[in-house]
């Protein structure tokens, strides 16, 4: 199986998406050797933050670099949902997203983390063009994510009560130390 992660919040060092995401990505590649994966960055200025070299790197996980701005990606993605992952990084089986944007797919099946609904319980204390690119993203991952990772229960249940997401899609995966 090809699976393929976005790993762009990755140049964002010390948060909690590139912390939770560069964790998973550590794992699954330390772990796993049956599957490929293929690991999706991109960014117009800034570089992989988190070390990649805890990453492992090999015959079955490569990362494919980009230097697109996440303001051309969440045009692409988010607003007119157009351009298929797959046309950056190949034919993948699971492609899995993570805080910014939701591009759509061939073929693919779509998992996604969730790590709240800030954007929705609280948008007059959040940046209003972070409230509206993830408001975009949302509604994309409603309508076409096959499985959502909550990082809490809370979030789960946020996920169920706001975005009116079914439960069976949603399975919760707590932030490792």
């Amino acid at each position: 199986m090809i699976i393929g992660i976005d790993i762009s919040q990755l140049a964002y060092k010390d948060t909690g998406v590139a912390n939770y995401l560069g964790n998973l990505a550590q794992s699954l590649t330390k772990l796993d050797r049956a599957n490929e994966y293929i690991l999706f960055f991109s960014s117009l200025r800034k570089s992989i933050e988190y070390p990649v070299s805890s990453i492992q790197l090999g015959k079955n996980v490569q990362i494919k670099k980009f230097r697109l701005p996440p303001s051309i990606l969440d045009l692409l993605w988010n607003k007119l949902h157009i351009v298929p992952i797959e046309w950056f990084i190949g034919d993948v089986d699971i492609f899995i997203t993570s805080d910014w944007t939701e591009p759509p797919v061939k073929k693919a099946k779509k998992a996604t983390i969730l790590y709240d609904l800030i954007v929705y319980k609280y948008p007059n204390e959040t940046d209003k063009k972070i409230v509206e690119t993830q408001r975009r993203k949302l509604n994309w991952v409603k309508k076409e994510s096959d499985l959502i990772f909550c990082i809490s229960k809370s979030t789960a249940e946020d996920a169920a009560e706001i975005l009116g997401i079914e439960r069976n899609k949603l399975e919760i995966i707590y932030p490792g130390l």
